[in-house]
């Protein structure tokens, strides 16, 4: 049983209710009573001619409920008149007021604690229901009849009924609004004198609707919804509740839900009962060319069916196939590509396959063991008429084996007719034989884990066919592709085409009764009709077929389902794998494709466009095979970078294209490395070899870091395998012993070491730049790769430096640390431990304009192992601080032209304009929007003189005229002046007036 409770908000506020019993209620100020509509379905309650119940009735449902009693000889006495003592016992006891014990508050004669309906008579007082009759002498008169009046005005108090302001009723004046008010609800009847003794029938009515009111319908029955986000509640009084839920339902589970409803609070036990599937059951192979993924529920078919949602490395998927009871999806693999690794463990990769209902989609990577130990047999033996028959094995089977008519025997005697293969477990023998019982004996067919079927006699019939094969069923999934099934096994077909004889079939795959069919042209959207010419079956019938299809698109969109990003060559490369096959103009189309920085911005690197587009080519070798890209966003990204790449308008290959939802990718550049295998190096005394990759090491498996033959030292060409003990000297890191490599050789400085088939922690191999498994790196001495990477160490900001190393950082000193004198404010390790980041803040920020210089202390950071960061003086760190506006001043002079104005503004560093080949004037110019108002004016030319950058516009302006100029940005072309390509000015906008 579950404990999870939802809730359901109402009025603002959230109800909370343990258990979910009955609240009492003390007072009859309670909700429930408040609420006119809780009356609304006791209007002309007993009165009128609709009423459901008799007074005698509703009595008797009163008395069984315990509010009233009746005579000692079990009348109600409803004709008869009725005290202020028992009114004030009903309207307690049908409200469920709390008794007040002990208390006697008013002083009429005979009237105490022990009066028998005193605990009744201060209840109702103290609920403010009942009041005395006389105020000085505090008299109540418990035993004086009630009138009619006098019970309207209790009723409305209980009830707190509005008291109109205008009546139409004979009651006396003081009575007048109460018995309104009362008429108004049906809780009394009208035209009757008011000033009347009140009937014990005329209170029984009143109470049953009061009683009525106050209790608290159950819930009699509840609907669950919209893929388990709303619940209805239908009543014990026939009100319909709905209970829209902050989050769905989990499917086929109990849980609890909380709403309220008319003021009070319900705790419901609700279980969303579905058959739709929720989760991936199973996946197996029993075979190695075939995998059953089985669902715990029913899944949509055109995207189960879809078999470019399902990977699997190094094989082909040939064909999905659902079940009939949509629950499981049985995988055929490619006849002539690889097979799976019987009893080796494989990953099968499920993507963009939805449920029924659509709530779920499937994107998991399922790990399976393919185990084949049984042979194959025969399935089945079918007639084909009197010139063949078909033999259905149990799994698929290999075709060299399946085609010997050697291995098949008719009766005791060899085939004398071919036979013929249909992938992947049918062949059809082409023999002719006489009508009624044959035996075949089937024998040497081999699964595809080379399992010979065990010799067999099966035993079959045959019949004479006359008739010609029938169309079954015709289904699409595409506007150029069909399959036509049939209620027998097909030989042949002359011809199909679709409409008209201009629209055939490009081709087209017979399968037993199946055929695929690939038109030249798309069919109409609507209705269509397929005309099959001379099908034949295998006893030579044959005839025209036709049949009617109305197409079924296409609509599930491309996905991405994986991204990797890799360093190779110095570029960095995204590549990204789709769920299906997509459309290679798209995928190449580079304004498909925007990077931004971690800020959301436009990523101002090189190689990305001022629009975030990358401008090197997008690599589709691999879109048929993989259905894979590759994006370079070139070698400017940096390591240790977060980044996101939004990826858009890329459509699949429907005759009608489906195209992507924008899709998001984060790239972190941390651990991107050409070489996984990140340093090798001797201690000091030479005796001891360290080796530290970029990820956690496993410790077990056929990839465990701590066999030796993985370990080789290679000097002069000649290989030493590693003989000694690994030993794990850091989760990322071994140590070997110098000393114990093969022919006594020992390791040193400059030899190089080859790491084989090491795993990391999550059991994958670890491979460098080229995918390869063996890695290699020189023998270093202790220190001498500890060193800054000084030209990738940088300034991002006048806030922050980030210093790089060539290895990771186990602990620093942040006062070892100093950019151009200033000491960092605080300090902290990147995620991959291989950057310190400084940050400046406050006073102690950097200047805007640079170089910026670093020095590093002796011993100021070291690594794990205890290698210290030698001293550094005068590092020269990359300047990748961006210009800016440094104030909003702009200076406004007269131009080089007629009506010329110019613009001076001040930036907060030199910068240049990089007028040339590949920034034109023009282009320069059109980076500037001079406006007033709507009216937009020409810019002549932009320069820069220092820090001044000015910008001359074309006029005539008139004075007072409010002038609006926005600087767009263009990456390169007007920068700092740091070497190379500069820093490029960020965008601005600035405002002043002629």
């Amino acid at each position: 049983m579950s404990n999870t409770s939802y809730s359901f908000k109402e009025n603002s506020h959230m109800k909370d209710i343990q258990g979910g019993e009955k609240k009492v209620m003390k007072k009859i100020l309670s909700v429930a009573l408040s609420t006119a509509m809780a009356f609304s379905m006791f209007a002309s309650v007993a009165f009128g001619a609709d009423a459901k119940l008799t007074p005698q009735q509703q009595f008797d449902a009163l008395k069984a409920a315990g509010i009233v009693t009746g005579y000692p000889d079990g009348t109600a006495g409803l004709d008869k008149t009725i005290t202020r003592a028992e009114l004030a016992t009903i309207i307690v006891k049908a409200i469920d007021l709390e008794p007040v014990p002990g208390v006697a508050t008013y002083k009429d004669q005979n009237y105490s604690v022990n009066h028998w309906a005193a605990k009744y008579i201060e209840a109702a007082t103290e609920a403010g229901i009942l009041t005395g009759k006389d105020a000085v002498k505090q008299l109540f008169g418990p035993n004086d009849n009630l009138t009619v009046q006098e019970l309207a005005v209790v009723l409305v108090k209980a009830l707190k009924l509005e008291v109109p302001a205008e009546t139409n009723n004979t009651a006396t004046e003081w009575a007048k609004g109460y018995v309104q008010a009362a008429l108004d609800k049906g809780l009394i009847e009208s035209g009757i004198n008011y000033q009347a003794n009140a009937t014990r029938a005329q209170v029984v009515v009143a109470a049953h609707a009061i009683y009525e009111a106050n209790q608290v319908p159950t819930v009699a029955s509840y609907e669950v919804s919209e893929a388990g986000k709303v619940v209805e509640f239908k009543l014990s009084n026939d009100e319909v509740v709905k209970v829209t839920l902050d989050e769905a339902l989990a499917p086929n589970k109990e849980t609890e839900v909380k709403f309220s409803h008319n003021g009070h609070d319900y705790t419901h036990k609700v279980t969303y009962v579905t058959t739709v599937a929720q989760k991936v059951d199973t996946v197996k192979a029993d075979n190695l060319k075939e995998i059953v993924v089985t669902f715990d529920g029913t899944v949509d078919k055109a995207s189960a069916e879809q078999k470019s949602n399902y990977k699997i490395k190094n094989v082909d998927v040939d064909s999905a196939k659902l079940s009939s009871d949509k629950t499981q999806v049985t995988l055929l693999l490619t006849q002539s590509g690889r097979s799976l690794e019987n009893k080796d463990e494989t990953t099968l990769t499920i993507s963009n396959v939805k449920n029924e209902d659509g709530t779920v989609t499937f994107d998991t990577d399922v790990k399976f063991t393919p185990v084949d130990v049984t042979a194959p047999t025969v399935k089945e033996v079918v007639g084909l008429g009197t010139k063949a028959f078909k033999i259905v094995f149990s799994e698929p089977v290999q075709a060299a084996d399946a085609t010997l008519s050697s291995n098949y025997e008719i009766d005791g005697g060899t085939v004398g007719g071919s036979v013929t293969y249909v992938y992947p477990n049918t062949v059809i023998v082409n023999a002719s034989l006489p009508v009624g019982e044959h035996t075949v004996a089937v024998s040497n067919v081999r699964d595809f884990s080379d399992l010979r079927i065990a010799p067999v006699d099966n035993k079959f019939d045959v019949a004479e066919d006359t008739a010609a094969p029938e169309i079954v069923s015709v289904e699409t999934n595409d506007l150029e592709e069909l399959t036509i099934k049939f209620n027998e096994t097909i030989k042949d077909i002359e011809d199909i085409y679709v409409n008209t004889t201009s629209n055939g079939a490009t081709s087209y795959d017979i399968k037993d009764d199946e055929v695929k069919v690939y038109l030249k042209d798309p069919m109409n959207y609507n209705e269509n009709t397929v005309y099959v010419k001379g099908v034949r079956d295998y006893s030579d019938n044959k005839a025209d077929r036709d049949a009617k299809v109305t197409p079924t698109l296409d609509t599930i969109r491309p996905t991405i389902i994986k991204n990797k990003v890799e360093k190779k060559d110095g570029d960095y490369i995204v590549t990204l794998t789709f769920s299906e096959k997509v459309r290679e103009n798209d995928a190449k189309d580079l304004e498909n494709y925007v990077l931004k920085n971690s800020d959301g911005k436009i990523a101002d690197i090189d190689w990305i466009d001022s629009k975030g587009h990358p401008e090197l080519a997008v690599d589709t070798d691999k879109i048929e095979t993989d259905n894979q890209v590759k994006v370079n966003l070139g070698n400017d990204l940096g390591d240790n970078k977060e980044y996101t790449l939004e990826v858009s308008g890329i459509g699949d290959r429907a005759y009608v294209k489906n195209t992507m939802l924008p899709q998001s990718i984060k790239i972190n550049t941390a651990n991107l490395g050409d070489n996984t295998l990140e340093r090798a190096w001797l201690s000091d005394n030479d005796n001891y070899l360290y080796l530290q990759f970029s990820t956690d090491l496993a410790t077990s498996g056929t990839g465990s870091a701590l066999i030796a033959d993985k370990y080789a030292v290679v000097k002069n060409g000649k290989r030493y395998v590693y003989e000694g003990k690994v030993n794990i000297y850091n989760s990322d890191s071994v140590r070997l012993d110098a000393r114990d490599f093969a022919d006594d050789m020992k390791a040193v400085v400059n030899d190089t070491v080859e790491v084989h088939y090491v795993a990391d922690k999550e059991g994958n191999i670890i491979k460098d730049g080229n995918d390869s498994s063996v890695l290699t790196k020189n023998i270093d001495a202790a220190t001498s790769q500890f060193n800054i990477k000084v030209g990738e160490s940088e300034a991002v900001s006048t806030e922050k430096v980030e210093v790089k190393f060539g290895a990771k950082i186990n602990s620093y000193s942040r006062t070892g640390f100093k950019v151009n004198d200033q000491t960092p404010s605080s300090a902290e390790l990147s995620s991959d431990k291989k950057t310190l980041i400084l940050k400046f803040t406050g006073s102690n920020k950097l200047s805007e304009a640079g170089p910026y210089y670093l020095d590093i202390a002796e011993g100021a950071a070291s690594d794990v192992f205890g290698n210290k960061v030698p001293k550094h003086e005068n590092e020269l760190l990359k300047d990748k601080i961006a210009p800016k506006k440094k104030d909003s001043s702009v200076a406004v002079g007269p131009g080089s032209v007629t009506d010329a104005v110019y613009f001076d503004f001040n930036m907060t560093e030199d910068i240049r304009v990089n007028q040339g080949a590949k920034y034109s004037a023009a282009f320069i110019n059109d980076l500037f929007e001079v406006k007033v108002g709507d009216t937009k004016y020409t810019v002549l030319s932009v320069s820069a003189n220092g820090s001044k950058l000015r910008v001359e516009v074309q006029g005539p302006f008139t004075a007072g005229e409010r002038i609006r100029i926005e600087f767009k940005g263009g990456k390169g072309a007007i920068t700092d002046n740091i070497p190379g390509d500069g820093n490029s000015v960020e965008t601005f906008t600035a405002n002043t007036t002629y």
